[in-house]
């Protein structure tokens, strides 16, 4: 049994909902995978998409590896180490190699446990919404293993080095509010109003020129790991490209006579 991605749009907003019950939505199989890959492309080539939204369905957001799998040296967990290397790379390192990809503003919207991959997956997303019943946990040393799926690059750049080598050293869990106390999510909502709280974000977001939310996403990411001048450099280019556009034009037009603007991602 391997993970199912469902995909939904309403109005400008992708919603992406893991689904897998047995295993409280681990990540994994090629078909997850490939899922994950495909809705990141129809996001990012098509302009009507303005931001996505990821979550789990039932109790969990995502366990993470399958541990059952583990345990049967099954899957990706199996063969020399080389293989499993191999399976990692071309496995589930695709994930995190896709939402790096992804155009388009992401939420995570947590609606339980987030744990080893689970939470590195949370972190992948631009902005993370937790559940009061939400947990995180960086848990791959409780198994034994490291996190293979990008965690130590996504966690500090998430909390700060110190926290995160907490969290991974230690692999014990934090709630939802340690979470939020740790900057790891941006509020913590009753778990009833979780998703109406995302989308409501999702769709205050999607309500801005797409052209201008995919270059300002951009810029944010390659401020990561790019020197500022390079940064300035891309801004610049991008800022020239933006005071082109129709979107611009209409966005001023709309500020000046106090009507609310329509864009149309031209």
């Amino acid at each position: 049994m391997t993970a199912t991605l469902e995909v939904s749009r309403s109005n400008h907003v992708m919603l992406l909902k893991i689904k897998d019950p047995g295993t409280r939505n681990a990540l994994s199989g090629e078909r997850f995978y490939r899922a994950i890959e495909d809705a990141v492309r129809t996001a990012n080539d098509d302009l009507d998409v303005r931001c996505v939204v990821v979550t789990g369905d039932g109790k969990a957001f995502s366990s993470g590896g399958n541990v059952h799998d583990m345990h049967g040296r099954k899957g990706m967990f199996g063969g020399a180490p080389e293989q499993i290397a191999e399976q990692y790379r071309t496995g589930i390192q695709r994930i995190p190699m896709a939402f790096w990809k992804l155009d388009v503003p992401a939420i995570a919207a947590v609606n339980g446990p987030a744990i080893g991959a689970g939470c590195d997956l949370a972190c992948m997303c631009d902005i993370r919404i937790a559940s009061d019943r939400a947990v995180f946990a960086e848990s791959f040393v409780k198994v034994g293993i490291v996190p293979g799926d990008g965690g130590s690059w996504l966690l500090p750049r998430a909390i700060g080095y110190a926290r995160a080598a907490e969290m991974a050293f230690t692999g014990d869990p934090i709630d939802a509010d340690e979470a939020r106390e740790l900057g790891l999510v941006s509020r913590v909502v009753p778990h009833d109003q979780l998703m109406t709280v995302a989308l409501e974000l999702a769709a205050r977001i999607a309500a801005n020129p797409p052209h201008a939310l995919r270059w300002s996403k951009r810029l944010l990411r390659e401020s990561q790991i790019a020197r500022l001048d390079t940064v300035l450099e891309m801004a610049a280019a991008y800022q020239a490209l933006a005071h082109g556009t129709e979107d611009h034009a209409e966005a001023v037009s709309a500020l000046l006579e106090k009507r609310r603007p329509t864009f149309k991602g031209r």
